[in-house]
């Protein structure tokens, strides 16, 4: 468990996965400020446009968790925001990206801070149902840097080497049915369906994403370190040598899940 990694089995977060050639685009190493290659574009409800190798920022929520003042308030700050002036020097791109972390922060805060509407992933099983999963994707589908999983909603900072969607699809569709069984609720919609996604621009916002999934449960009042709280990888972090920055190690997974059950 405290087996030190070589620098040879450290994947880091802009390096290419030169071991196999993804769905998302060839090896190799793109500028992470204005990517030269082409970007993955998929549709559900919210355009996304995904550049390859490039960590990013993924956060899913349950259905429900957002009632309707919440949405009709994230609509008007849209609205207003798209009314804004433009900032000296600011891209579409950038008012884009900028635009999306404020609506972020102000749903992410919501959903941090709420006490009513669903809590389903409280229950200890169900949220070792959503850790497993997240673990199971490496390092096959994409290397991992962090995750955290709270009462309504979960966090993941990752590097597909998969299409994005079948990503999402894959951890959500297996929760929903895994959970829903576990809680005797075969034909409840689980999850809502559309999930947030924030590709990092550099290393330094790679790394202040990784700080905000693993301090967002002081946020939410559920612990006062982030190594507390068990459905984390800070939890994680704190018990075996893993580097912030560094992507998880395969070989770690079944011991992490065996650490997490008899805690």
């Amino acid at each position: 468990m405290n087996e030190n990694p070589t620098e040879n089995n450290v994947r880091q977060p802009f390096e290419a996965d030169t071991s196999a050639t993804d769905s998302v685009g060839q090896a190799g190493k793109p500028d992470v400020q204005k990517p030269t290659r082409s970007r993955t574009n998929y549709h559900r409800h919210l355009p996304h446009q995904i550049p390859p190798n490039t960590p990013i920022f993924l956060t899913w929520n349950l259905k429900g968790s957002l009632p309707k003042n919440i949405l009709d308030m994230l609509d008007r700050e849209r609205t207003r925001l798209e009314s804004s002036p433009v900032l000296p020097n600011e891209t579409r791109q950038d008012r884009a990206v900028r635009h999306s972390k404020i609506l972020f922060a102000k749903r992410d805060d919501y959903l941090d801070t709420c006490r009513d509407g669903p809590m389903w992933l409280a229950e200890p099983i169900a949220s070792m149902e959503v850790v497993a999963s997240i673990l199971w994707g490496v390092p096959e589908r994409y290397h991992l840097y962090a995750w955290c999983v709270l009462s309504n909603h979960v966090h993941v900072l990752l590097k597909p080497t998969i299409e994005l969607k079948k990503i999402t699809q894959g951890i959500k569709g297996y929760t929903a049915y895994q959970i829903n069984g576990l809680q005797n609720q075969r034909d409840r919609v689980f999850w809502q369906d559309e999930s947030y996604d924030h590709w990092c621009r550099d290393e330094e916002e790679f790394y202040r994403i990784i700080a905000y999934i693993e301090h967002n449960p002081i946020n939410a009042n559920l612990c006062i370190s982030p190594d507390q709280w068990r459905w984390s990888s800070a939890y994680v972090r704190a018990r075996f040598v893993w580097k912030t920055g560094e992507a998880l190690l395969p070989e770690w997974k079944s011991e992490i899940l065996e650490l997490m059950k008899s805690s």
